[in-house]
């Protein structure tokens, strides 16, 4: 299972001290089928614990998600800060979690060199 992280989402999980562990384990917890929600065209919403806390006050993660096959954290919010997000957003996270899920070796390479893209650190395989 490859799980990554767009540059956006990096950046919101450095500010808010959300570590590749806890992304790890939201994906893992999809993979045994405990999905938060489904919302639609290969998107899911997971929780991500607060550092020191558990996961219901936390964070919310919005992940294209391929059972066994990858994982791409596209946008995060706190809990605290904002409920859900718009149909709006919804519509084009969808567009570009299909985007992502389809796209061949090259394109993510691509994005790779470029820093679009970041791989979640898997301690397991180091």
């Amino acid at each position: 299972m490859k799980v990554f992280k767009t540059r956006w989402f990096a950046r919101f999980a450095r500010q808010e001290k959300i570590a590749d562990d806890g992304l790890r384990e939201a994906i893992e917890r999809a993979e045994r089928g405990l999905v938060d929600a489904d919302l639609g065209g290969g998107l899911i919403k997971q929780r991500v614990a607060r550092k020191g806390q558990g996961r219901s006050g936390g964070y919310r993660a919005i992940v294209a998600y391929r059972a066994a096959s990858k994982a791409f954290f596209l946008h995060g919010f706190a809990k605290s800060g904002q409920e859900n997000i718009a149909e709006d957003e919804l519509i084009a996270l969808r567009k570009f979690g299909r985007r992502l899920l389809g796209a061949d070796v090259e394109t993510l390479n691509a994005m790779f060199e470029d820093g679009s893209l970041k791989e979640v650190d898997d301690d397991n395989e180091k």
